[in-house]
């Protein structure tokens, strides 16, 4: 063996010829080939096998400069059992599986589940699933016939599903590295054989070692089943959650990837973490490329100057010559299309398209016009037909697949095509006609996306035969349109590539020349003849060159994947043109024939071979039908694009061409975009094959993939650009697209262009080997940059096929492309499931798909996900609808029955967590803020002092004493007045009638309780509830009112009754009949203790008798009443109101909202804590207006109660909760029609105030202005208030409209801020504009209540902070409450939320921690005083924030994310467990969208947040928890969560 080059750099390494291994002496051959029989009847060792072997050789082998010894023995000589035993009955097996250890394609399920073996003992938690979606069937239970298949990569992507041991022989030592290339590429002679072994489907015996790996690798597969199965991860729904989630735990607490370098934070960004290139990746280091010439087109003498000019010669000569035979179904042949028919019918066709079609007496079409040709696949005579048609007509021809439904995949992009192509009619088949989908009118529907269509039937009896006198015109090939191609992008949208006449000869000519086609050949075509391969061979170049073409139907090859090669022996064709699929299917059905002979083929074009993955199907079929004539050296693969046709192809070998070349490339390599030979990695390899050489008159280089097209240099991975005048020409309509890809100018390392042609780039990726054979490792639409290193789609999807699909997914039917989630591409992969695939079964499957990716790609899978058999989009001739797929998952429509999403394993970018600095202490702060100009935080409201009005009710200290005062004075002025759902008054009471009800109540309290016992007050909504409160008052007792339970969920609230009674120490509980006797039933008694209730005393029926004499309290500190209510973090929590208190609010609402006897408010709250009691008992006693009292809970069955009653009484202020707003955007949004019939008119409402706890909910009080607009609702009326449980009201926003806003009594409008959410995480306001990225809209939380002071102060250092930084809200203010009311004497805890002093500045005024982060900003408004105006926004409270990364994060902003991400998700809550991030779910929708959700959910909250979702938990409508005041329970919904009583539908565990 000599050197094929002198520089020693591309030295090929061949298998010894026939020739030279006869100069081997007989004994020699003799042992060797005994040697091989042993091998295969197993009685040695592949290793012993190897070493005898390499001993027997090495004396005959020239030891070649520079490479590895291993690898040269590794090239055994396997012509020698031929050549030696011509007796031996083993020679007929032993040449068709000759060993070629490096190249064997079953490695790679080898390398698989070595990969898997190392992952043994990882754990993962099992997604948990309601029963009801697991029974979730698929869209046909039973498979279509293509279902073993059904792919357009399918068979390239066929790996051998049998194991075997041996690794691939490594080199040991390392050699310069200029010699990359001789370990890299190794040719296989001509004579070589196949390379497979063990993937003969004929069942010959596998040797020991691999039938042992098999055991070994389907132990481990065992093992890891049982492992699964016994560690708690049965799907049983009901198994405690907290034990998957301790799983996770420890799943993730394994580092998995190296830790991330340093990087900074700026001082208000933080930063997205940019991955740092590997200082040891590999980079290219061989010289820059020199373009590669492909050798001269031949002159050929007679060659037609246009391919009309062909078909006009061999039409006119060669009239009975035969073109085209069509196959039915049965694979019998339909019709044969000769060249005379082609030539008469195309010209008939030709004719009455331009005469006989004609729109207002004029023509329909001129030359040029585009038709839309739409032929069946089993119909390749119309279509051959109709194209030719159109070229003699000078019509541009659009090919284009059959619509078969008004939804197809992809179907309105080609509709897009056809519209900006100015399509307006279509050809077709009778046939096909009838079977499209028809309007009403009977004529063919418009599909979606489509232009309007002429539909034309290009059958015998539509069209007419021209006048003797017409010809059509066959000119010479010019640079006009001759036909476009579709193509679709990784995108899903859809070009037409435009060909010209001269661009479609010099095609024709090439592939001539390249494929040595002669004059009337027979060549068998499986593919799609309406573009592509398909069409270049089966339609173009054929009929340049009179041959005949037998076209295989898809149909058919489904029917029998046998079909294409009994045609080559029956009509012993020379050529063949198929894709790899069609290899890999006639190997699953080749064992029923035996009398076939390949024997006539001198050509196998290979139409995918730059598919890396083709090679294993090429190899496989070698190897079976090697026996039935097949000459291992007439498989050609070949690549191409539709924008640069034919790019290279392997010639026959009669061209005497150098033999064709094998690669083994290290995957790790690839993924940095260099080539080298695969060392110590072992698994993870690429072996390709190459696809020949370049075209004929055409220049290839490579350029770099990214940014300037540099040329690339030898050893680096590019994308292949070809110049040559046989390439399409430009995208249809897309002048810079075209400039991009048809005109790209490649240049050298200095910038200088190498060539004065334009190049077009392939989309091809790939490099030039020694021999100038081209080699091709991937395709730019499946290219996924993740963290700056390549990853191939179809290696993925093979390496996912390697991990026995066969049991769980449909082969084919997986798709993987990537998404970008927070600045990176992450990978995700679908696949079909199989019907009869169990729930465990899928998830080991996935975890295994997980962790065999992960090894042998290093490269983490974001999701995984598995569809219902027959759910993914096709594409036209099977496989799968990538693009559409992609879009489906974005936009949450894929429905999958099972998701595993890993987050963890793959973001490796997140921000660095925060490391919290030593805080600035309190001083420096403050002489901070003097130096930078900015004044300390606080604000207050008017001075109630100063404030002169003619209040009557101020010269009482106490309520009780004003009721009094009330009903002598007037008796009879109404003060409350109670709606019922009907809207009819339920109930109403007067000064007088109040007064004599609470001392009725009064009067039966005195006797039995003392002075300062608590009593309960279990009341509906009413005015019981008010006369029982003054009635305690008056008897000296200390109220307390609590929500009563609901009949129909006791177990729930009845607890919480039962808690609020114990807490408050009340003594005595008051109430009515009904629900006295429902605290004691016995459904009560299932919930709590009854025996242990004090005494119940029911208020109906009083005696009507008055009380010796009104308790008077000592002094106005005492207490007066209790307010208990439930936080939204789960907390009980008791406030004490002093008398001094109670009166200070009053006076304070009074003064704020300008409230008199003559006014008239609309209360719709709660009536049992906070601002909603003291609106409902408090205010109307104190200020005497009359109240108008609308139970919320009576807006369930009447949505429209409580604005129809603010329309009826001409209601000018009117009190809501977010709850009751809700309803009514939600029940009556689409009612508003419907209400104004009925009169209801808003234009009376001044102000309408959302009475909260919270940040004031922006798109509610939006939502709920614009829908009732229409009714007359000034957009300024909402506004919003605040209170918490130091101070129940803070701010109240009353907005004056008309007189009394032009007086300047009321004060600015509330204003709107934007802030940056990633500042907010940091406890940092920053100021944005509106729709900036990341800003959030914060509304003021209303107006200051006169007599109130607030400021911010530093949560840690309790330290005043300036105007505009986020701190804590503190407040000081006469109806402060006094402090939390507790029966387990934890006062001393919580004393500073009542009493607290700043420890810097003014460090004398008493505060109240509110518990809120808010700021306060000096706006440029003035307020009444004329002072500017200072406004309080509330961000939220202290107790609801999640820790997470060292940063702060409100969930409400994570809910608006994850609400905002699917249409059917109602509502969402997110809390924290350890350190996982849980978010649930409400979805409002079908079960089948449940896994929809959990992808999108996880890819917002990484998106807008930084964070990582833990677990997502889908649950229904009105699982999660809401209180009163519309607030979510979140911890309720932890402790349902972690106690598993949520009934989920589906959780998911993110790993």
């Amino acid at each position: 063996m000599a050197e094929r080059t002198s520089s020693g750099l591309l030295t090929m390494m061949l298998e010894p010829t026939p020739a030279v291994a006869m100069t081997l002496p007989a004994e020699v051959r003799e042992k060797l080939a005994e040697l091989e029989l042993e091998l295969s009847e197993g009685d040695i060792t592949q290793k012993g096998y190897e070493k005898k072997r390499g001993k027997l050789l090495a004396p005959y082998i020239p030891q070649i400069q520079g490479v590895d010894p291993s690898l040269q023995i590794d090239n055994r000589i396997q012509a020698s059992s031929q050549a030696v035993l011509p007796g031996s009955k083993h020679n007929k097996s032993r040449a068709a599986n000759t060993r070629d250890e490096r190249f064997r394609s079953d490695l790679h399920t080898e390398a698989v589940q070595a990969a898997l073996a190392k992952y043994k003992e990882r754990k993962m938690p099992m997604p948990s699933k309601r029963r009801s979606v697991l029974v979730q069937s698929s869209v046909e239970a039973c498979t279509p016939p293509d279902t073993s298949s059904a792919s357009e990569d399918e068979g390239s992507l066929r790996r051998q599903g049998r194991l075997a041991t041996s690794t691939p022989y490594q080199g040991h030592s390392h050699p310069a590295v200029e010699h990359w290339f001789n370990r890299v590429i190794q040719g296989s002679s001509t004579s070589s054989s196949a390379s497979s072994t063990s993937s003969h489907p004929g069942g010959r015996i596998v040797t020991n070692t691999s039938a042992h790996a098999a055991l070994n690798a389907n132990a481990a597969a065992t093992a890891l089943a049982d492992l699964m199965a016994h560690t708690q991860l049965g799907v049983p729904v009901n198994s405690r959650v907290s034990n998957k989630i301790q799983q996770l735990l420890n799943t993730l607490k394994r580092p998995k990837r190296p830790p991330l370098r340093e990087f900074f934070v700026d001082d208000f960004e933080e930063l997205l973490d940019v991955q740092q290139p590997d200082p040891n990746q590999p980079k290219p280091e061989g010289q820059q490329m020199s373009p590669l010439e492909g050798e001269s087109l031949g002159v050929v003498t007679n060659w037609p100057p246009s391919l009309p000019a062909a078909l006009q010669r061999w039409g006119t000569t060669q009239p009975k010559s035969p073109c085209l035979t069509a196959l039915d179904n049965a694979g019998k042949p339909v019709y044969t299309l000769t060249y005379g028919k082609l030539w008469t019918r195309s010209q008939k066709l030709a004719y009455t398209l331009l005469n006989k079609l004609s729109s207002r007496n004029e023509p329909l079409l001129m030359p040029g016009d585009r038709v839309a040709l739409v032929f069946p696949n089993n119909d390749p005579v119309m279509f051959m037909v109709a194209f030719y048609g159109c070229l003699l007509a000078e019509l541009v021809p659009v090919p284009i697949e059959v619509p078969l439904t008004r939804k197809d995949a992809g179907s309105q992009q080609i509709g897009f095509l056809l519209g900006s192509c100015g399509v307006t009619l279509a050809l077709t088949t009778d046939a096909c006609q009838k079977g499209l989908p028809k309007a009403q009118t009977g004529e063919v529907a418009t599909f979606k996306g489509w232009p309007r269509l002429l539909w034309f039937v290009t059958d015998g009896k539509h069209v007419v035969k021209p006048p003797k006198d017409w010809h059509p015109p066959v000119r010479e090939a010019s640079n006009d349109i001759a036909y476009i191609e579709y193509k679709t992008s990784k995108e899903g949208s859809t070009m037409g590539i435009t060909v010209s006449h001269s661009a479609m000869l010099a095609h024709c000519h090439s592939l001539t020349q390249a494929c040595g086609y002669t004059e009337a050949e027979t060549i068998t075509n499986v593919l799609d003849f309406k573009r592509e391969a398909g069409l270049w061979h089966g339609v173009l170049t054929s009929v340049m060159n009179r041959m005949h073409v037998i076209s295989i139907p898809y149909s058919l090859m489904k029917v029998n994947p046998l079909s294409w090669i009994q045609k080559v022996h029956t009509y012993k064709a020379r050529v063949a043109v198929v894709k790899s699929r069609d290899m890999h299917w006639s190997l699953l059905a080749q064992r029923d024939q035996r009398d076939i002979s390949l024997g006539s083929l001198r050509m196998l074009v290979v139409a995918d071979g730059a598919n890396p993955w083709s090679i294993s199907s090429c190899d496989a079929f070698l190897n079976v039908f090697q026996a039935r004539g097949l000459r291992p050296e007439v498989i050609c693969p070949c690549a191409s694009s539709s924008e640069a046709m034919t790019v290279a192809i392997r010639r026959p070998p009669e061209m005497g061409v150098p033999p064709p070349g094998k690669a083994v490339l290290s995957m790790g390599g690839l993924s940095h975009g260099v080539i080298r030979v695969d060392t110590e990695e072992k698994l993870s390899v690429l072996t390709v094959q190459d696809v020949g050489q370049a075209m004929p008159g055409a220049m290839v280089c490579v350029v770099r993939v990214e940014g300037t097209p540099y040329l690339c240099q030898t050893d680096e991975v590019g994308e292949i650009c070809v110049s040559s005048g046989s390439t399409g020409v430009a995208y249809y309509g897309l002048p810079g697209m075209t400039k991009n890809v048809f005109e790209t100018v490649p240049v050298t390392s200095s910038g200088i262009p190498i060539s004065d042609r334009p190049f077009t780039r392939t989309s091809l990726l790939g490099f030039v080997g020694p021999d100038s054979l081209v080699f091709i490792v991937g395709k730019m639409d499946g290219l996924m940059v993740v963290s700056g290193r390549r990853h191939n789609a179809d290696d993925v999807v093979a390496t996912a096929l390697a991990v026995e699909p066969m049991k769980f997914v449909y082969r084919g039917r997986i798709a993987v492309f990537s998404v970008s989630v927070l600045h990176d591409e992450r990978i995700v992969v679908v696949a079909e499931q199989r019907p009869d695939a169990s729930e465990e079964d899928s998830f080991q499957w996935m975890s295994r798909v997980l962790q065999a990716i992960d090894s042998i790609h290093q490269v983490g899978v974001y999701c995984l996900a598995l569809v219902p058999a027959n759910t993914l989009p096709k594409a036209p001739l099977g496989g799968i609808h990538i693009s559409e797929t992609k879009q489906r998952f974005l936009e949450g429509a894929l429905h999958p029955c099972n998701v595993l999403m890993c987050p963890h394993t793959c973001v490796t970018n997140l921000p660095k967590p925060r490391q919290k600095q030593p805080e600035v202490g309190p001083a420096s702060m403050i002489v901070g803020n003097l130096v930078a100009g900015k004044r300390i935080a606080q604000a207050c409201g008017r001075d109630v002092g100063q404030l002169e009005d003619n209040d009557q009710a101020r010269k009482f200290l106490y309520i009780q004493d004003v009721l009094q005062w009330r009903a002598q004075a007037t008796p009879d002025h109404p003060l409350f007045l109670v709606l019922n759902a009907k809207g009819t008054v339920a109930s109403t009471a007067s000064c007088l009638q109040l007064h004599k009800r609470a001392e009725r109540v009064a009067a039966a309290l005195m006797g039995r309780l003392n002075t300062g016992d608590h009593v309960a007050l279990v009341y509906p909504p009413g005015i019981d509830l008010i006369a029982t409160f003054y009635g305690c008052l008056y008897a000296g007792c200390v109220p307390v009112t609590v929500r009563p339970p609901h009949p129909q969920n006791l177990a729930t609230t009845l607890p919480t009754v039962k808690m609020i009674v114990e807490v408050s120490k009340s003594v005595c509980i008051l109430t009515t009949q009904a629900i006295m006797k429902l605290l004691k039933s016995k459904e009560a008694a299932a919930a709590v203790d009854v025996k242990s209730w004090p005494m119940v005393l029911d208020t109906d029926d009083l005696p009507r008798k008055k009380s010796p004499q009104m308790y008077k309290p000592p002094t106005p500190e005492m207490l007066a009443y209790l307010d208990f209510s439930v936080s939204t973090t789960g907390i009980l929590a008791g406030v004490k109101m002093s008398h001094a208190a109670t009166s200070a609010l009053c006076r304070s609402i009074k003064l704020q909202c300008e409230l008199y006897p003559s006014r008239q408010i609309a209360i719709c709250l709660d009536p049992y804590c906070g601002l909603g009691f003291a609106l409902w008992c408090l205010c109307s006693v104190y200020a005497g207006h009359q109240s108008i009292l609308v139970p919320p809970l009576e807006l369930e069955s009447n949505a429209s109660l409580w604005l129809a009653a603010v329309s009826q009484y001409k209601v000018r202020v009117t009190f809501c909760s977010y709850s009751v707003m809700e309803m009514c955007t939600k029940g009556l949004g689409s009612q508003t029609e419907a209400l104004r019939l009925r009169n209801v008119n808003l234009s009376c409402v001044r102000t309408c105030m959302v009475v909260a706890e919270e940040r004031p909910r922006i798109a509610l009080t939006q939502s709920f202005s614009k829908i009732f607009k229409d009714l007359g609702l000034s957009p300024r009326a909402v506004s919003t208030t605040f209170g918490c449980r130091v101070n129940v009201a803070i701010c109240l926003q009353p907005n004056r409209l008309g007189k009394l806003a032009e007086q300047g009594t009321a004060g600015p409008d509330p204003t709107t801020v934007y802030v940056d959410m990633r500042a907010l995480r940091h406890d940092r306001v920053r100021l944005v504009e509106r729709g900036s990225p990341h800003s959030l809209p914060l509304m003021e939380s209303g107006k200051i209540l006169p007599g109130v002071k607030v400021i911010i102060a530093n949560t840690e250092t309790k330290g005043p902070l300036g105007d505009s930084h986020l701190g804590e809200v503190w407040v000081s203010s006469p109806h402060n409450a006094t402090g939390y009311y507790t029966v387990y004497g934890e006062e001393a805890l919580h004393a500073d939320h009542f009493n607290t002093k700043l420890s810097f500045g003014d460090t004398q005024t008493v505060w109240a921690r509110t518990g809120y982060l808010g700021f306060l900003r000096r706006t440029e408004l003035t307020d009444a005083s004329g002072e500017r105006h200072d406004a309080l926004y509330v961000v939220g409270s202290l107790d609801e924030t999640l820790e997470l990364r060292g940063m702060r994060y409100h969930p409400i902003d994570i809910e608006t994310s994850v609400i905002r991400s699917h249409k059917s998700i109602a509502e969402c809550a997110v809390f924290t467990w350890t350190n996982l991030l849980v978010v649930v779910v409400e979805l409002e929708g079908s079960e089948q969208e449940a896994l929809d959700l959990v992808a999108l959910v996880t890819n917002v909250v990484l998106e807008e947040h930084y964070l990582i979702v833990g677990v997502v938990v889908v649950v229904d409508p009105g699982v999660i928890p809401i209180n009163s005041r519309g607030e979510k329970q979140r911890m309720h919904l932890r402790d349902g969560f972690l106690a598993d009583q949520l009934d989920p539908i589906y959780v998911a565990y993110n790993m």
